[in-house]
């Protein structure tokens, strides 16, 4: 469903000496079934801004319309919104507890009040899309391997049956073959199911292959909203605030320099790739 972010602020300590605008006046408009990338410098307000999406922060000011309907509506159930929007905290693996990964899965769809076997049914189904073998499903979460365990925290709130899936730096932490597997995973679910994913990230390399649109947040505002390709042309502008584009936007860049007369839109390796063997097979 689609969602719509009007006018929000948010204030840390409010009235105090300590109040700081996190959020001003942000106006986003969130379609159904798009793969968003939010980025920013520490403190840009990106994690604050997804917090508001399914309730956790409550905006100063503004509303946000979740299916046409205002979630700070006095009879709306943020229960409901918790339920159709979820979210994947940076290190999720910190948050299991239950003695077995079934199990673990299974807590979310069993307190939105499902049976047992029910519940197992959504589990199974979200433990396979995040592609965790059957034959550890028994096994203790706190024995898997850091990947893993991201893979289970993300299968428990995939099982509540969510129609937006946001993830706040889903790899943090993870080496490259983790940080792959696990994005390649979000990519292949986002493919099948259509849900809406918005993934926060630092890495430039992974918004740019993975996301169709990326939203730019800078001092609590929102700086950018556009294509990948459209955002890193203003690579010189994102270096200003202590972000940058992906590698291969730099490498582009300095072919042209270098007299190759080469597209500098490429934002991923295969991209340039193909970039790079047009010009040559030309020459």
């Amino acid at each position: 469903m689609s969602m719509k972010i009007e006018k929000v602020s948010h204030i840390y300590a409010p009235g105090t000496a300590y109040e700081m605008y996190a959020l001003k006046d942000i106006d986003l408009q969130i379609e159904d079934g798009q793969f968003i990338g939010v980025i920013g410098h520490t403190g840009s307000g990106k994690s604050t801004l997804i917090q508001h999406l399914n309730g956790l922060l409550r905006a100063s000011e503004g509303a946000i319309y979740y299916n046409g309907e205002n979630i700070y509506a006095q009879d709306y159930s943020m229960r409901a919104l918790r339920n159709k929007v979820g979210l994947v905290f940076q290190y999720p693996e910190h948050q299991l507890f239950e003695t077995t990964i079934l199990a673990d899965v299974c807590f979310g769809p069993m307190n939105q009040g499902m049976k047992k076997n029910e519940a197992e049914l959504h589990a199974y189904e979200a433990l396979r899309s995040v592609g965790l073998p059957e034959e550890l499903y028994d096994q203790s979460p706190f024995d898997l391997s850091g990947g893993q365990k991201r893979r289970v925290a993300i299968a428990g709130v995939l099982a509540m049956q969510p129609e937006v899936l946001i993830l706040d730096e889903p790899t943090a932490g993870l080496d490259p073959k983790g940080r792959d597997e696990i994005l390649d995973q979000i990519a292949k679910l986002h493919e099948e199911k259509r849900i809406t994913v918005i993934l926060v990230s630092h890495s430039m390399e992974d918004v740019a292959k993975y996301v169709e649109r990326i939203i730019v947040m800078n001092q609590g505002s929102v700086m950018y909203d556009d294509t990948p390709k459209n955002v890193f042309q203003h690579y010189k502008e994102l270096e200003k605030i202590g972000l940058a584009a992906p590698q291969v936007t730099y490498l582009m860049h300095d072919l042209r320099a270098r007299g190759y007369d080469v597209d500098c839109d490429a934002t991923t390796v295969a991209e340039a790739k193909r970039e790079i063997l047009r010009v040559l097979n030309k020459t």
